[in-house]
């Protein structure tokens, strides 16, 4: 077991899958040019989104049956760990005791730096820049100061009703989670497809259980921005070509360490950047992959609402399926 700077445990990066596995930066380059969708949409800050129209909303509602709703947001983490390097804050600002006519009035504050590792959250259009450029190639300096953004904002994104399907890798190699550093490539995403018997489509939130929150549960925190499963780039096209509207997991979508040369987060710099596809980071899947193998199906309704926050990064979420 290594270290990290901080002295935490680090889980040395499994081989399976590749998540040591170089890609140079002029392939990766090219792979960025080969999904950009650049000058797509009118409402370029809402990228991807603008696949979902009414006709998808209506397929997603189809898929409710049973009406079991499962809640996908991490419960508010304000201790700090070796995954929570930032912790959210949670203190109460009135405790009922001053002296005003009845009813008593009890408050509390919330905050969050949430785009880290242990908040579930939305990542918007705004949030990556590649080569000094956002979505819709914007010029990050131009569009982002210290007000916030001034295109692709969270704002701008508003809420999401789509057919969400869940790709559930450690159910489909019969393991309990994917080891830190484990690869999730293009040849996993349709072995998980057949074994699980669902399609990714387009208009589609597509969410990788890799079993980060099992794992942490039965062995404990460590530091996932060294080591953690997550999404490989060879997989990434196969999402552009089949017109996917949101990306998630339980990790921050990347694996760890980056299997390209010199950039931390690749993932993050295809999905947003060039394909103007939003984020979900750090779910919990571990309910939804119970009620999804109980249902014995994987597609469902996924609703995901965030803050809206003018010229927000990003926001928190809770996003919730129906199955």
């Amino acid at each position: 077991m290594n270290s990290d700077p901080g002295g935490y445990p680090v889980p040395p990066p499994s081989g399976t899958g590749g998540g040591t596995t170089t890609v140079s930066r002029g392939e990766f380059d090219a792979l960025f040019d080969s999904v950009r969708t650049w000058g797509r949409w009118a409402a370029a800050d809402r990228g991807a989104w603008n696949r979902v129209t009414a006709a998808h909303v209506g397929r997603a509602a189809a898929l409710v049956r049973t009406g079991t709703v499962v809640p996908l947001g991490r419960a508010w983490d304000t201790l700090a760990g070796p995954d929570n390097a930032k912790p959210a804050l949670h203190y109460m600002s009135d405790l009922g005791d001053v002296e005003e006519p009845e009813p008593a009035a009890y408050k509390d504050f919330l905050g969050a730096d949430y785009h880290a590792k242990a908040v579930s959250h939305l990542d918007a259009l705004s949030h990556i820049a590649y080569r000094g450029q956002l979505y819709d190639g914007r010029v990050a300096r131009q569009a982002i100061g210290a007000g916030g953004a001034r295109f692709g904002s969270v704002a701008a994104l508003g809420p999401l009703v789509a057919r969400g399907v869940l790709l559930d890798l450690p159910a489909v190699l019969g393991a309990d989670w994917l080891e830190p550093g484990r690869a999730v490539r293009r040849r996993d995403v349709l072995a998980a497809e057949e074994a699980l018997d669902v399609a990714v489509g387009e208009g589609d939130a597509v969410l990788l259980r890799t079993g980060r929150f099992r794992r942490r549960r039965d062995t404990g925190p460590w530091d996932t921005g060294a080591a953690s499963a997550g999404w490989h780039v060879d997989a990434v096209p196969l999402l552009a070509e089949r017109g996917v509207a949101l990306i998630g997991s339980d990790g921050d979508n990347d694996v760890r360490p980056s299997p390209v040369e010199g950039l931390h987060s690749p993932v993050h710099t295809l999905a947003i950047t060039a394909m103007g596809v939003p984020l979900l980071d750090n779910l919990d899947l571990e309910a939804l992959a119970t009620a999804c193998a109980g249902a014995g199906r994987h597609a469902f309704m996924l609703v995901v609402a965030p803050l809206n926050v003018p010229g927000g990064t990003g926001s928190p979420v809770n996003p919730v399926a129906v199955l």
